[in-house]
């Protein structure tokens, strides 16, 4: 049964009230989630300084038993250098520095000498451009830094870190409060929710249970490789059968039009790899609230993906939940 992809009449009027929902949403607490996470890096920013002796002594081995310290690091010279600025300024291995960006760690392969001569390299591009505005007292050598010294300069790279990342701070905030209405609609309709410790799977789920961001194995072209892909809401309806498949739905937001036709092929190739590997019974959907405009819908439309709204969220019930 299609809910919405099917209704092109109706995606004008409902386009525009999930862009005002978004655009009420994003006024009234969109500052408030950068905030708290502007506090919190602020004080990681404090705790990267309080490591490095207030950036007057990054040791190799300071950054090998902190390498999440490295973004914080980049954020502190004039001008803040970009990973692959880094990489190049530095002469240093691209796995590094990404491997202590996105994995905080190093890269097992690498021996300590090894990565401890990079770091050195590291290290003395940051000493050398390290910014004497924010980290007035580097320039004073004699003076140690105070404490409100600290913390302004700590408050300034956690500005310039949170900007870096201002759009996935946003994104992830209303996700979360995307998936809080899910579960607040199931709940009043007797849905449990499974938690990661039932360690049900998703074609074990008893009727009447829903899970949040749960992993489905996907086999990939060639069948050889399967890799596991996280699905936003998996949920199993009353009236579910035995060896029937759950519900998968994707909370997808977004705060202009720009964004979701770059995006709008994630889903298609994610609903194509589930069919794939499990058929076309697959029930794959979206939970939509922003600026989706008729050019990614009808991409959907045409992938056989539907959508519910979320100014609109009773909807799910059209999909037998």
């Amino acid at each position: 049964m299609t809910v919405n992809r099917d209704k092109p009449g109706k995606w004008k009027a409902d386009i525009a009230r999930s862009v005002d929902m978004y655009n009420d949403w994003f006024m009234k607490f969109a500052p408030k989630a950068f905030r708290e996470t502007r506090i919190q890096t602020t004080r990681d920013v404090e705790e990267a300084l309080r490591s490095t002796g207030n950036l007057t002594n990054i040791a190799p081995s300071t950054m090998r038993t902190h390498p999440e310290i490295l973004p914080t690091l980049r954020m502190a010279t004039c001008p803040p250098l970009a990973v692959d600025r880094l990489i190049g300024l530095a002469s240093v291995s691209t796995n590094l520095v990404k491997c202590m960006e996105l994995k905080k760690k190093l890269p097992a392969q690498m021996s300590t000498k090894e990565a401890d001569a990079e770091l050195a390299r590291i290290a003395a591009i940051i000493v050398k451009m390290a910014d004497p505005d924010i980290f007035v007292w580097l320039s004073r050598k004699s003076e140690p830094a105070t404490d409100t010294e600290i913390h302004r300069a700590a408050t300034i790279v956690a500005d310039r870190l949170c900007g870096a990342v201002a759009n996935p701070i946003i994104r992830n905030a209303q996700e979360k409060r995307q998936l809080a209405a899910i579960k607040t609609w199931l709940e009043s309709r007797g849905y449990k929710q499974l938690s990661a410790g039932d360690g049900a799977k998703f074609d074990a789920m008893p009727p009447d249970t829903f899970s949040f961001r749960m992993n489905v194995s996907i086999t990939l072209e060639g069948g050889v490789k399967s890799v596991n892909i996280p699905i936003d809401a998996v949920i199993n309806p009353k009236t579910a059968k035995p060896r029937t498949f759950p519900l998968f739905i994707e909370a997808k937001s977004a705060g202009d039009f720009t964004n979701t036709n770059k995006r709008r092929k994630e889903e298609a190739m994610k609903m194509a790899q589930l069919r794939s590997t499990y058929g076309k019974k697959v029930q794959f959907n979206l939970f939509l609230c922003g600026y989706f405009d008729s050019g990614y819908l009808g991409y959907e439309a045409a992938e056989g993906i539907d959508w519910v709204w979320e100014h609109r969220i009773d909807d799910l019930a059209k999909f037998g939940i």
